[in-house]
C-alpha cells in the first residue's frame, strides 16, 4: 500500500511539474569566466535534480565504504550467535532426549567458545546438567566453577549458577553444601519460589522441621506448592516437633496449627503422647475425644485406652457413646475392653474383647485376655490366649527336640579361683566335676569332643563344706526336660555303668 501510495505522488508532482515549466518558459544564464552557458529553464531544473541525485547517492557510496567494518564485525558477530544458538539448542534437545554424551560436547563447544557471558553461563550450566546425569560430577564441577567465573559481577547469572548447583548437591544428598548456596536467596518478600522449594528440601534433608514448617506455611500462603503436599510436610514436621517438646514449645506448636489439622489422626496422636509425658491426662483426652467424634482411628483409640486406671471410669462412659455410632469397630471393642480392665470390671472387658475377637483375631486382645486371666488366676487360659497372641505376632516356632541337651561345663567358669582352689586342696576339699561329662548314651557326642577335657579333680565337695558364694552363683532349679537322676560326675557314672 505504501508502494502505490509513493508512486501516485510522484506521478502527480511530474504532472504538475510539467504544467508549470510549460506555461512558464524561460532561459537560466550561467556566467562563469570565461564562459557563458545558456540554458532552458526545463533543461535547467532536470540537471538540478539529477545531480542532487547523483551527489546523493556519492555521499551514500561514501558512508557505505566507511562502514564496512563495523558492518563486517556485525555480521560475524550475528553468524557466531547463529551457531551458539544452534549449539545451545541441539543440545538441550539432547539431554532432553538422554543423549548426555553428545549434549556435553555441544555444550562445552559454546562454552569455551562463545564471546558472549550469558551464553557461556548457559552452556556452562546445562553442560553441568549433563555431566551431572551421565554421574561424571567432578568434570560437572569444573563446568560449575567455569559458569560462575563466567558470570562474573552479573547478580542474575551469579544466582541462577547458584540455584542450579545447588539442586545438583541436593540430588547427591549434600544439603549443607547446598544450604549455604540457597540462604543467600531467601527472603521473605522475594519471587524465587523454586529457591524456597529447594530450600525447603535441603531442611527436610536436615531435618529441620521447625525451618521446614515455616517454608511450607510460606509457599502455601503464596499457592507455589501443591496443596496435598503442604499438608503432608506440615504433619511430619508437626508431629517431629510434638516429640519431647515442653508445655511452653507445645502452647506455640499447637497455637499456631489450624482447625483442620489439630483434628489430624497423626498430629492429634503426637500431642497426645506430648501432653502424656506432660501429666496432663485431661487435656489429652480431649485432644483424641476431639478427633474420634469425628470418626474413628485404631492408633488413637488404642492410645486413648492407655491411661492410669483413674482415668479409665471417665474414659469408659465417653467410649461408649461411641459405640451407639460404630457398633461392630473391633478397635474400638478392643479399647473399651482394656478400659473396663484398667477399671476391673472384668466381666464386661471380657465381653467387649470377645466381641472384638469375633470379629478380627487380634494379638493385641489375645494379650489382653491373657494379662486378664492371668491376674484373676486362671493361668492355664491366660498362657494359651499369650499363645495366640504370639501366634499373631509371627514369633511362634513349632519347636522339636531330638535330645536333651546336657548341662554346661562348669570346669572353666571364671567363678573358681586359683587362691580358692589352693585352699581346698590344702584342706582336702576337691572341686566336683562338671555333669556335663555324662551323656545318655555310651556314643561319644561332638559337642563333648570338640571342648578339650582337663584333668579330673580327685574327689568330690560335700555340700556343707562348699563355698557360700557358691550357692549364690550358681541355680539350684533343675533344668526343664533334664532327668537329674542321670547326672553325676566322671567317676560316679563310670562306676555305675560297669
Amino acid at each position: 500500500m505504501r508502494t502505490w501510495f509513493w508512486t501516485l505522488f510522484v506521478l502527480v508532482v511530474a504532472v504538475v511539474l510539467a504544467l508549470l515549466l510549460r506555461e512558464h518558459g524561460g532561459n537560466v544564464l550561467i556566467v562563469a569566466q570565461p564562459w557563458r552557458i545558456e540554458l532552458s529553464l526545463t533543461l535547467a531544473v532536470v540537471l538540478l535534480i539529477f545531480g542532487f541525485v547523483l551527489a546523493y547517492w556519492i555521499v551514500r557510496s561514501m558512508g557505505w565504504l566507511g562502514g564496512s567494518r563495523g558492518r563486517f564485525l556485525a555480521w560475524r558477530g550475528r553468524r557466531a550467535q547463529k551457531r551458539d544458538l544452534d549449539l545451545l539448542e541441539s543440545g538441550w534437545i539432547n539431554v532432553l532426549e538422554g543423549r548426555y554424551v553428545q549434549a556435553e560436547k555441544e555444550l562445552s563447544a559454546v562454552q569455551t567458545k562463545s564471546r558472549s557471558p550469558s551464553r557461556q553461563v548457559l552452556a556452562g550450566l546445562s553442560a553441568a546438567r549433563a555431566l551431572h546425569l551421565l554421574g561424571e560430577y567432578p568434570r560437572r564441577d569444573r563446568a560449575l566453577a567455569l559458569a560462575l567465573e563466567s558470570a562474573r559481577e552479573d547478580a542474575r547469572l551469579r544466582q541462577a549458577t547458584n540455584t542450579v548447583t545447588a539442586e545438583m548437591y541436593l540430588d547427591q544428598g549434600r544439603a549443607q553444601e547446598a544450604l549455604g548456596l540457597l540462604e543467600p536467596l531467601q527472603d521473605a518478600s522475594s519471587r524465587y519460589f523454586h529457591a524456597t522449594r529447594l530450600l525447603l528440601r535441603a531442611y527436610r534433608l536436615l531435618n529441620n522441621h521447625a525451618r521446614v514448617y515455616e517454608l511450607t506455611r510460606l509457599l502455601l500462603r503464596r499457592s507455589a506448592i501443591d496443596k496435598a503436599q503442604a499438608q503432608r510436610f506440615i504433619r511430619e514436621a508437626t508431629i517431629a516437633r510434638l516429640h519431647n517438646c515442653n508445655e511452653t514449645d507445645f502452647k506455640a506448636i499447637w497455637g499456631d496449627l489450624n482447625s483442620d489439622e489439630r483434628l489430624d489422626p497423626g498430629i492429634a496422636l503426637a500431642a497426645a503422647q506430648a501432653l502424656n509425658q506432660q501429666g496432663r491426662y485431661s487435656d489429652e483426652a480431649r485432644t483424641i475425644e476431639a478427633v474420634l467424634n469425628r470418626g474413628m482411628d485404631e492408633a488413637l483409640l488404642c492410645a486413648y485406652a492407655q491411661c492410669a486406671p483413674e482415668q479409665a471410669v471417665q474414659r469408659l462412659g465417653h467410649a461408649e457413646l461411641w459405640l451407639k455410632s460404630h457398633p461392630e469397630h473391633p478397635a474400638l471393642l478392643a479399647s473399651l475392653g482394656q478400659l473396663c480392665l484398667g477399671a476391673q470390671l472384668w466381666g464386661q472387658g471380657e465381653h467387649y474383647l470377645g466381641r472384638s475377637m469375633n470379629l478380627r483375631s487380634d494379638m493385641r486382645v489375645h494379650a489382653l485376655l491373657g494379662n486378664m486371666h492371668d491376674s484373676l488366676g486362671n493361668s492355664e487360659r491366660a498362657i494359651e490366649h499369650w499363645r495366640q497372641a504370639c501366634a499373631q505376632a509371627g514369633a511362634r516356632t513349632n519347636l522339636s527336640i531330638g535330645r536333651l541337651l546336657p548341662a554346661a561345663d562348669t570346669r572353666a567358669d571364671p567363678h573358681f579361683l586359683d587362691e580358692d582352689v589352693a585352699a581346698q586342696t590344702s584342706s582336702g576339699v576337691t572341686i566336683p566335676e562338671a555333669a556335663s561329662v555324662i551323656y545318655a548314651s555310651d556314643e561319644p557326642d561332638v559337642l563333648a569332643t570338640a571342648i578339650p577335657a582337663t584333668e579330673p579333680m580327685p574327689t568330690t565337695i560335700s555340700p556343707a563344706d562348699a563355698p557360700s558364694n557358691a550357692d549364690d552363683y550358681f541355680d539350684s532349679a533343675p533344668i526343664p526336660g533334664v532327668d537329674m537322676s542321670q547326672t553325676s560326675d566322671r567317676s560316679r557314672h563310670g562306676s555305675d555303668r560297669r
